[in-house]
């Protein structure tokens, strides 16, 4: 690490000795021109992408004492390509349901979407209006476990129905974690996505809203709420400000890793200390 004044989003030396594996492993596989000449600490590198996912800067508004921000985009790009970003998200996330007493395997999950506004940089193509709050934008399509902590990811146009891009959920995560075996949805998705989580062995639930008005926790389903609270506290995340749907994912990814390793060091406060019946329902 360099003599650098530190950052407030930097990783501590306990979140990094987490996923330190991870990244050597990375680069001892390394191989071919230019792999020899390592220049760039790469915990420079993760504290780097973890300061614009918090502070929600372009990547060439990237401080100076952080490596060039076109080689820290590289490497934001090739470990979201190969895998990395999401095998140490699924790292982080296993650690933190046995340090709740789960098993890493879920058996019960939570389906939600959230529309988001895109920036001047996102292609037509990539964006769209969605029907429901009429927003010119992306989606995105989150399962949860019950602790709130993300399972499956996918990022469309917000013009694609929530259902739809539900069902491809649903096949991601039935591939990823098959012990989930019940999945609750609120009342805006459609009957054909029960079929379909019933030809994949899961039982898709819908969760009604209340009539009472004013806002009320819904059973079963707040703690996706509460995960996407946890993703606006990452000003990247307020907006998507990602070329590429698959790079929108990534900076979920990265979210949700630096939410997880905070709390696994205890250098973050709990929030929502509620508990419902929706703790027991599951391991």
């Amino acid at each position: 690490m360099s003599a650098r004044r530190p950052y407030r989003s930097d990783v501590s030396d306990a979140r990094w000795a987490l996923i330190e594996p991870v990244f050597a492993a990375w680069r001892a596989r390394r191989t071919g021109p230019g792999a020899a000449a390592r220049v760039h600490d790469l915990r420079e590198i993760v504290n780097a992408i973890l300061y614009v996912n918090r502070t929600g800067i372009p990547w060439e508004y990237l401080p100076h004492d952080f490596p060039p921000y076109k080689t820290v985009y590289d490497y934001y790009a090739k470990w979201e390509a190969d895998g990395t970003t999401q095998q140490v998200h699924g790292l982080l996330r296993d650690k933190t349901r046995r340090s709740h007493g789960r098993s890493t395997e879920p058996t019960a999950a939570v389906i939600d979407a959230q529309s988001v506004k895109t920036s001047a940089n996102v292609a037509e193509t990539s964006q769209g209006i969605g029907a429901g709050k009429k927003i010119k934008g992306r989606k995105r399509h989150i399962i949860t476990d019950t602790l709130g902590l993300v399972l499956a990811v996918l990022v469309t146009a917000a013009s694609v129905h929530g259902t739809k891009g539900g069902k491809l959920l649903l096949d991601d995560l039935a591939a990823a974690h098959p012990t989930v075996s019940k999945v609750w949805a609120d009342g805006g998705y459609q009957s054909s996505i029960l079929n379909h989580g019933a030809s994949l062995g899961i039982d898709v639930e819908v969760v009604q809203r209340s009539r009472t008005k004013g806002f009320e926790p819904l059973p079963k389903r707040w703690v996706i709420e509460r995960t996407f609270g946890w993703l606006m506290q990452h000003r990247r995340l307020a907006r998507d400000y990602e070329a590429l749907p698959q790079r929108s994912r990534a900076m979920i990814h990265w979210a949700m890793a630096n939410k997880m390793s905070r709390e696994l060091t205890g250098e973050c406060t709990p929030t929502w200390r509620i508990e419902t019946d929706m703790t027991a329902r599951t391991a």
